[in-house]
């Protein structure tokens, strides 16, 4: 039996509350998972929440809860996040559930009988904000860099995990494996970042300093790295050491942003995997951030948005058309909220909603609220068909390749096509023909629009699945849950009923000045 397609996301840290970053994410994830499903393929499509660490308990504190509580509570606003962005994943991971702590401890007891964990006393400085080891390598300019925070010196004893033993074997795997990070400049960066001499990692914290965390299995005095115990969340989910685990695993993708790529699971992550004997995930989509004025977001800069805000006033499908449309995978992309407005009072309103508009007033009055027959082939007809079966074909091909800005782009390109097609046929115009002819035209233009309208939204279902749903409806067409045989024109409308008109994308209020 073939494996599922598996996708995973990053776990969110519970410390944060969502913001665009992680709708992003999640969209994007969800964008792949639903188009590999219209595919015939099943998919099992991972998120979570990370909940261990220092900054939970100190924020737990701070807050007069337990950290399980605080967690509790961070856990609903993250699958809050799901629900209203209608994110179609098939399992929650919490780092606090039992089969998640208890893959942790085998995975440690097996590295520390092997030999790859050991105990020695560390000295040197620490990032509580990051929440782990620094050396002096890390300064800038002689400077810790800010995105450390406060950095102690320390000394303790803890408990390492061997990254060097596995640092050569990591290089080559990573050259000889073109499609493992993508897009693959960003294996560049790991491979640079591995010309130095890895430090073995430190892979736990005693328990005087932190009680939030998992215990090692094989010393109780001691909790497992926050970075260690969160990775593993890709395998816990699964069953690994159990007959499903070769289910799902390995990964397709694990979709992860540009600023956990290294180390954590470009250089952690495989040598933990290598370490205990599983196969590597087939690839890495690493994507960029989201700016504002070419800075990244941050509470720190007050410029965070809020995604659910947007989702509220202008729908969910807008939102996730703006995240798609807007971010080439992999490159950093500007938010501004007036770009947001553009792209929904033009693609979306002015294109999209007003051809739909058209076709359902027209359909009513001119063709008794169904859509007709489709009789005359001439050069627009032919143009048309063309033009839908190239866009079809565009489309698909940029899907796979992770392209779907471009692949949007194609799409309402195509929209827009419709609308000029409706313009040179002019059927408000041939509705006072008595030429029996024009009549044939009349029929003809509103069932190619339909069509065409058809195969558009079918095409756009993984982004916008809502508002997919519901056009076809509105035309009379079937729910679609796959693309075989659905994306060929077919004048497969014939008879259907339309309804009556409605609008889609109501145009935002204007503040009052």
């Amino acid at each position: 039996m073939a494996k599922n397609f598996y996708l995973t996301t990053a776990i969110d840290y519970a410390n944060g509350s969502p913001h665009l970053g992680h709708a992003y994410e999640k969209v994007l994830s969800d964008v792949i998972a639903r188009f590999n499903r219209m595919r015939g393929k099943k998919v099992h499509f991972l998120t979570g929440l990370d909940e261990h660490g220092q900054k939970v308990q100190q924020s737990a504190k701070k807050a007069g809860v337990s950290p399980l509580e605080f967690c509790n509570e961070q856990a609903a606003k993250f699958t809050d996040l799901c629900k209203k962005l209608n994110i179609s994943n098939d399992d929650y991971i919490r780092t606090t559930q039992p089969r998640h702590i208890e893959t942790v401890r085998l995975i440690l007891q097996k590295l520390f009988d092997k030999g790859d964990i050991y105990k020695a006393e560390y000295k040197g400085f620490y990032s509580t904000r990051q929440e782990q080891f620094l050396q002096e390598k890390d300064k800038v300019d002689g400077k810790w860099p800010e995105i450390f925070g406060d950095v102690v010196e320390i000394t303790e004893s803890n408990y390492f995990f061997r990254l060097q033993k596995y640092q050569d074997w990591l290089v080559d795997y990573i050259k000889n494996h073109d499609d493992f990070i993508y897009p693959r400049f960003r294996a560049k960066q790991v491979v640079e970042f591995l010309r130095e001499p890895l430090n073995d990692l430190c892979i736990s914290r005693p328990r005087e300093r932190l009680e939030w965390g998992i215990p090692l299995p094989f010393d109780e005095s001691y909790v497992t790295y926050v970075w260690f115990d969160a990775l593993v969340n890709y395998i816990s989910a699964i069953g690994y050491g159990t007959d499903k685990f070769s289910d799902n695993w390995p990964a397709d993708f694990h979709v992860i942003g540009k600023d956990i790529l290294v180390p954590p699971h470009s250089v952690y992550w495989p040598i933990m995997l290598k370490a205990i004997g599983v196969d590597m995930p087939k690839s890495f989509l690493v994507h960029g951030w989201w700016l504002s004025s070419g800075e990244k977001m941050s509470k720190s800069l007050g410029n965070v948005v809020n995604p659910l805000d947007l989702a509220d006033k202008f729908g969910v499908d807008t939102f996730r058309y703006f995240l798609m449309r807007e971010m080439n995978v992999g490159q950093d992309s500007e938010f501004s909220f007036d770009l947001f407005v553009t792209r929904y009072t033009s693609d979306l309103g002015n294109d999209l909603g007003n051809l739909l508009n058209r076709l359902l007033n027209m359909g009513g009055r001119y063709c008794s609220g169904k859509v007709p027959q489709a009789k005359i082939e001439e050069e627009f007809e032919t143009e048309l068909k063309k033009s839908a079966a190239e866009t079809a074909d565009e489309a698909m091909r940029l899907y796979e390749g992770m392209q779907f800005h471009i692949a949007l782009e194609k799409i309402f390109n195509f929209i827009r096509g419709i609308n000029r097609y409706a313009e040179q046929r002019a059927p408000w115009k041939l509705a006072k023909s008595a030429d029996p002819k024009d009549l044939e035209l009349l029929n003809t233009t509103i069932a190619n629009m339909a069509e065409s309208l058809r195969i558009s939204s079918i095409l756009l279902a993984p982004i916008m699945p809502g508002i997919s749903a519901k056009i076809l409806k509105l035309i009379g067409a079937s729910p679609v849950e796959s693309f075989e045989g659905m994306l060929q024109w077919g004048n497969s409308l014939e008879g259907a009923k339309l309804a009556e008109k409605e609008i889609l994308f109501p145009r935002p209020e204007q503040k009052a000045q």
